[in-house]
């Protein structure tokens, strides 16, 4: 056979290798649309922070961008057609069942809520990066990712949010570790119990320079009558005292040299009375109840409430308290929640009560008419109740409009204001934003104007005049040059200073103009000493600043760290002294006086 009979015959194989005999390469898996969500997600998160947005909107934005990430990210992986479907029934059945075990297993404190926020993007997060590296071996790209999934499902499972703060950013700390919460029980089996309360005749009456109620005489954040050294490295405050003490957000309320504040002892709720000169416990009062949240953590919220002898507490789960301030005996007790119909807000019952001509008013915020309750001080009987809105951190406060002293309280209906003695509706002026919560405490400029703000309506300036036999309201002006979200402001001599989110700044009364923002303090509180003039900032890191009360500029004169760990409490100076506490510890400084 010639050799062209041969390379022709059908049964002589060709050497050469065909297109169709070649080993098929495998297909790249397509992975850059979860990178590019990926991306965005934290470039909208980056954005939010660096935009100092409201906590609210922070908060919806950030759950709405966690739950979007995971339906986009699903959607892709279900349809992408780069990956063997088995890999992406199991990489999808992985996570889904991954995250149903964590909501089961995870401690309370994470929650369903903490797992959105942290656990998703995280998990999405380490996807993308797992995805771009073994994009090219799908045997070690599918068990990788089936591992590294449920791993990090199961981190979230060991772990414990200890609350989170003004910018949303959690504490996290392994789930069996010791809360400060059980290291303070723990060292109060080595301290001595205060003795039981007795009916010892102590006569105890407010005075000069004490701190009767929340934020002072008034509810206005003001001191009169004191004057500080400012130069801290020359006369530093002195610490006298500091100790432990449970978790709560309460304030303390000065009588003499008496204490008073409330705080968290496993399951029982205390209102507590210290020494002022040691720190010494006095008196503790217990009700069996606790309230926690995943932001705040547990403990009462509400600053007690001095008034003629009586102290009366406001618990964060509706127990309403009167007191006697002398020996913590209990005179009469009743549950807003219980009386109201009321629901447990979101984060606890927060409004300090008011005591005003022989009616104790606390804020339930239940629907229809039981919003406000006033009860009567020597017995607790209910003798009224008043429509407000249902969603307000903030607290009832006096005003003397024309001569006329009211209660006004400021929700999220807006303003309104009520009779003390039979709860009737006086005037309001509507500011209506639906369960967007109201903290921050409205100010009387004079007779009829007042300020209200709050981070969705900014700061606007009121003028409220009689009408014949009912009220007027007019807004002068709104501005969002300042919007508070839980940090009070004071105002002296025509400027209002305060936090906008997290940073502090003044504004011009007359017409709402910022006059300067600075100083980055977090989400912190301030107190005007009123005859300097002196601001001291308490930071959202325990940290006291004193800061001039300059409209022309934001001048920081002194720093120190009062207290360690996140502080939302308000400070309070009486009788020279400067009080700060936290949720973990409580602290007592001499403040030295001005040459």
């Amino acid at each position: 056979m010639s050799t062209l009979d041969r390379a022709a015959s059908p049964s002589s194989p060709d050497p050469r290798p065909t297109a169709s005999s070649a080993p098929a390469k495998p297909v790249a898996a397509r992975v850059w649309p979860i990178v590019v969500l990926v991306g965005i997600y934290w470039a909208v998160m980056l954005g939010l922070r660096l935009s100092d947005a409201p906590i609210y909107a922070l908060f919806m934005t950030s759950m709405a961008a966690s739950l979007g990430l995971l339906l986009l990210v699903c959607g892709w992986w279900l349809t992408n057609g780069t990956i063997p479907r088995r890999e992406r029934v199991i990489g999808f059945l992985a996570l889904l069942l991954g995250g149903i075990a964590a909501g089961v297993l995870c401690d309370p404190s994470v929650g369903p809520i903490g797992l959105i926020f942290s656990a998703i993007p995280f998990v999405l997060t380490v996807w993308a990066v797992w995805l771009v590296v073994a994009r090219n071996r799908a045997p070690l790209r599918r068990v990788g990712l089936v591992v590294l999934t449920l791993g990090l499902w199961g981190f979230f499972t060991l772990v414990r949010a200890d609350g989170i703060d003004g910018d949303n950013q959690a504490a996290v700390s392994f789930r069996w570790s010791p809360t400060r919460e059980e290291q303070y029980l723990a060292s109060l089996k080595n301290e001595q119990a205060a003795p039981p309360a007795t009916d010892e005749a102590v006569a105890l009456t407010a005075g000069d320079g004490d701190w009767p109620e929340f934020r002072g005489p008034n509810r206005l954040g003001e001191v009169h009558g004191v004057r500080i050294a400012t130069d801290w490295t020359k006369s530093p405050p002195k610490e006298l005292w500091r100790k432990r003490i449970g978790p709560s957000w309460s304030s303390v309320v000065i009588i003499g040299n008496r204490l008073f504040t409330g705080e968290q002892r496993g399951d029982q709720e205390c209102t507590v009375c210290l020494d002022t000169a040691n720190g010494n416990e006095i008196w503790v009062h217990k009700d069996t109840t606790r309230f926690t949240d995943g932001q705040a953590g547990a403990g009462p919220r509400a600053t007690p409430t001095f008034h003629e002898g009586d102290l009366f507490t406001q618990g964060a789960s509706g127990v309403l308290d009167c007191l006697d301030a002398a020996t913590g005996k209990l005179k009469w007790t009743r549950n807003i929640a219980t009386d109201s119909g009321a629901p447990l807000p979101m984060w606890g019952f927060s409004s300090s009560p008011l005591v005003a001509e022989g009616v104790v008013v606390a804020y339930a915020g239940a629907p229809g008419d039981k919003g406000l309750l006033g009860y009567r001080q020597s017995d607790g009987e209910q003798v009224w109740s008043a429509p407000t809105g249902v969603a307000s951190y903030s607290s009832p406060q006096l005003a003397t409009i024309g001569g006329q002293q009211q209660v006004l309280f400021f929700s999220d209906l807006g303003l309104m204001a009520v009779d003390q003695k039979t709860g009737a509706v006086r005037w309001k002026h509507d500011a209506a934003s639906p369960n967007i919560w109201r903290v921050v405490q409205p100010r009387q400029l004079d007779s009829g104007g007042f300020l209200i703000g709050s981070e969705d309506l900014g700061l606007v300036r009121l003028e409220v005049t009689p009408d014949g036999d009912s009220w007027k309201t007019e807004q002068r002006y709104a501005t969002r040059s300042l919007r508070p979200a839980y940090n009070d402001f004071v105002v002296l001599n025509g400027t209002v200073y305060g936090f906008d989110e997290s940073i502090f700044c003044a504004i011009d009364v007359e017409t709402g103009k910022r006059r300067w923002k600075s100083g980055r303090y977090g989400h912190g509180q301030v107190l005007l000493l009123a005859d300097q003039p002196l601001l001291l900032v308490l930071s959202e890191s325990g940290e006291v600043i004193l800061v001039a009360a300059n409209p022309e500029k934001h001048e920081e004169l002194a720093r120190m760290e009062a207290v360690h760990g996140k502080t939302w409490n308000h400070p309070v100076i009486a009788h020279g002294k400067l009080f700060v506490r936290n949720d973990e510890e409580i602290a007592c400084y001499e403040l030295q006086a001005a040459e």
